[in-house]
């Protein structure tokens, strides 16, 4: 059984396309969103595209692997839950990361 996940993607007015995850990502669902990237990406026309992760809690090595396949095209907005996993896992270091407004 697949964990929870929403995605869905926006084009805004000012042209950036944003990929919107809400759940969590583990293995049972990482294609999912990888595939999900791979089409954004695609309906980017080269821009970079902003990963909006600020709903999402939980994420495990997999989808982190497709963070990195992606890091030079994407933008990360995250939950800032996230944060020590992802600079210990050197992301920060060649992908923009910002953590999300608190709200």
């Amino acid at each position: 059984m697949a964990t929870p996940l929403d995605v869905g993607t926006e084009r805004r007015a000012d042209g950036t396309t944003v990929l919107t995850a809400v759940g969590e990502l583990d293995m049972s669902n990482v294609a999912v969103f990888g595939d999900a990237i791979a089409a954004a990406r695609a309906a980017s026309d080269g821009a970079i595209l902003l990963v909006d992760l600020s709903g999402v809690d939980y994420l495990d090595s997999g989808a982190i692997n497709i963070l990195f396949e992606h890091a030079d095209a994407i933008e990360l907005v995250v939950n800032p839950i996230l944060l020590p996993v992802l600079t210990v896992s050197g992301l920060t270091g060649v992908a923009t990361v910002r953590p999300a407004p608190e709200t």
